[in-house]
């Protein structure tokens, strides 16, 4: 088949673009390299059946696609709010633009969606059915509304023009190509840890996260596009529950470090709780998050030790 993945030079999108390469599909990557890097799709770049199209979603594109796995967009807080404004624009006119393309090629559209959608959850864990607890006007809200919206253009054209459809909300997920600057708590403890820093922990680090490693994530996505009849929305993560001083505690102790953490005040509308119910992944995808966080950690810090020497 043929699939177009945006984002598709960004963290997630590059390990996806590289298992449906594996699978033998012909595969066209999308980014405008604002957040995402060549370097992670340098090792693809010779494959025969994969081409880099840079461009920026929100500007209409064409391709032939028979699958369309819409990642673009700035995923951590650092990246996302840099550019408020935009950050809502991509998701809502890079999602019209994908879906407009689904409608006139036939192809299935998958739309990364987020457990942002959640927000600053009053049910734990957190179901589907679950409409959420979000600030629309603080500053989390250009990229909670943008994928809640993103979603309701899923639906629409959905139902009004016959769309294939598929929405995953992701929860937190980690792994190698996570970028060295960008704000999530794995990749700012191992990058901290790495440089002999203390480790900053906000409040006293007892809010709690869920952590998918990547290879997982990727599966997901790809079951729930080739499931027959799910539309979703689903959620994709791994249910096992940390609290961010646990994940600091469990950095240290891979690296070998002995470094004191700092607390600082929390930010705005950060969650204080995140685990996903995956009843539906399991029953419908067989999906199995299987990689335990520790050992997803080790692949994660080998890969910044190379990173963060070259920074």
């Amino acid at each position: 088949m043929r699939a177009i993945v945006t984002g598709g030079a960004g963290f997630v999108g590059s390990h996806l673009c590289e298992a449906l390469l594996a699978q033998g599909h012909e595969v066209m990557a999308i980014d405008d390299l604002s957040t995402g890097s060549r370097d992670n799709v340098a090792g693809l770049l010779d494959h025969p059946h994969f081409t880099l199209f840079v461009h920026d979603v929100t500007e209409p594109y064409f391709a032939p696609a028979d699958r369309i796995y819409n990642l673009a967009c700035p995923a951590s807080p650092v990246h996302y709010q840099r550019d408020p404004v935009k950050t809502v624009v991509t998701n809502v006119v890079g999602t019209i633009n994908g879906l407009r393309l689904a409608a006139r090629t036939g192809a299935r559209f998958l739309q990364a969606s987020t457990s942002e959608i959640y927000g600053d959850p009053d049910v734990h864990p957190q179901t589907e059915d679950y409409c959420g607890n979000v600030n629309p006007i603080g500053p989390r809200g250009c990229y909670d509304e943008g994928k809640r919206c993103s979603e309701t253009l899923c639906f629409d054209f959905h139902r009004q023009e016959g769309v294939e459809i598929r929405v995953a909300r992701i929860f937190n997920t980690y792994g190698p190509r996570m970028a060295v600057d960008d704000g999530r708590v794995v990749s700012n403890f191992i990058v901290q840890a790495l440089r002999g820093e203390p480790l900053t922990i906000y409040g006293e680090g007892q809010q709690t996260r869920s952590f998918c490693y990547v290879q997982n994530l990727v599966e997901g996505l790809m079951a729930l596009m080739e499931n027959p009849t799910e539309t979703g929305p689903m959620n994709l993560g791994n249910p096992v529950e940390f609290t961010i001083r646990e994940l600091a505690e469990e950095v240290l102790k891979i690296t070998e470090l002995d470094l004191p953490l700092v607390e600082r005040e929390l930010p705005a509308d950060d969650p204080k709780q995140r685990r996903p119910d995956i009843t539906r992944a399991q029953q419908a995808l067989g999906f199995d998050p299987s990689i335990p966080l520790a050992e997803g950690l080790r692949y994660t810090v080998d890969y910044f030790r190379t990173r963060v020497n070259r920074s």
